[in-house]
């Protein structure tokens, strides 16, 4: 509880002195380097699965992100750990000296809409096809309640929200999670946490709180760098590790292709 108090702090303090001087994003090149610009631009697609001992490789270089994750991971101790990097093309109309605040309001209203995370596809390796993610998915009142809402929309982002969701996965079940949302010129960051334990059949593949789902949209240039991290102190069963990697890999890509089509929508909306 101490750790994510203080985590919670950081985050809001850094968000804070980012507001106040008006940072509204960083290059491309200054927030992953020249290399990995290169690639991302080039319509690569970095992803980095890793186990024993994994550490952040494509973390951007931006000092919320930055603290938020590495704290994280010095808390989690996790066992395996997914990184992607994304690009994501603004449209033409959009605000040419960083997000507009109503593409803003519109980019963080379409990620809350967590009811549209249902019925996604993934790519199973295990199945060779493609895969329902989230059967259903809907914003709750608490994790015990579990009264279902709506999803929520604001005219004006707040700092930081605390959302929880019910969602059925069709490999780990039925569970609740916690989302938290953070936001600030130039940047959009949700955390998604388990509140219940992630069950493979029988078998408890990733205990409660031992999973954290980081999503990450900031504004670079012509384009949203989108960076994405899981991260998750599994079962200590042979092989667990192998299959929560790739069921998280290929879940990855879902996640960015959700979110790219939620971005077409909130810069329609932002601009009709």
């Amino acid at each position: 509880m101490k750790n994510k108090y203080i985590r919670c702090l950081v985050i809001m303090v850094l968000l804070s002195v980012l507001s106040n001087f008006g940072v509204s994003g960083l290059s491309l090149e200054e927030m992953v380097g020249p290399e990995l610009a290169g690639s991302l631009l080039a319509g690569e697609k970095p992803l980095l699965v890793q186990f024993k001992e994994p550490r952040l490789r494509y973390v951007p270089w931006h000092g919320v992100v930055k603290e938020l994750l590495w704290t994280i991971q010095d808390e989690l101790n996790p066992s395996v750990m997914v990184e992607t990097l994304r690009l994501y093309k603004k449209p033409p109309e959009a605000g040419k000296n960083g997000l507009s605040e109503k593409e803003t309001a519109c980019l963080y209203n379409e990620i809350l809409a967590l009811s549209t995370l249902e019925g996604i596809q993934y790519f199973s390796a295990s199945r060779g096809a493609m895969r329902t993610f989230y059967e259903t998915s809907t914003v709750v009142d608490g994790p015990s309640t579990k009264k279902p809402l709506p999803d929520p929309s604001y005219d004006t982002p707040p700092a930081k929200l605390t959302l929880y969701a019910r969602q059925k996965d069709l490999t780990f079940g039925d569970n609740i999670y916690q989302y938290d949302f953070y936001t600030s010129p130039g940047v959009i960051i949700f955390i998604q946490q388990n509140l219940t334990s992630l069950s493979a059949g029988i078998i408890t593949a990733v205990g409660k709180n031992k999973l954290r789902s980081v999503f990450t949209v900031l504004d670079a240039d012509d384009y949203l760098l989108i960076y994405a991290v899981s991260m998750a102190k599994a079962a200590s069963i042979p092989g667990m590790n192998d299959r929560v990697g790739n069921s998280f890999s290929n879940r990855a890509e879902a996640v960015v292709q959700w979110f790219s089509g939620q971005a077409d929508k909130a810069f329609k909306r932002a601009h009709k």
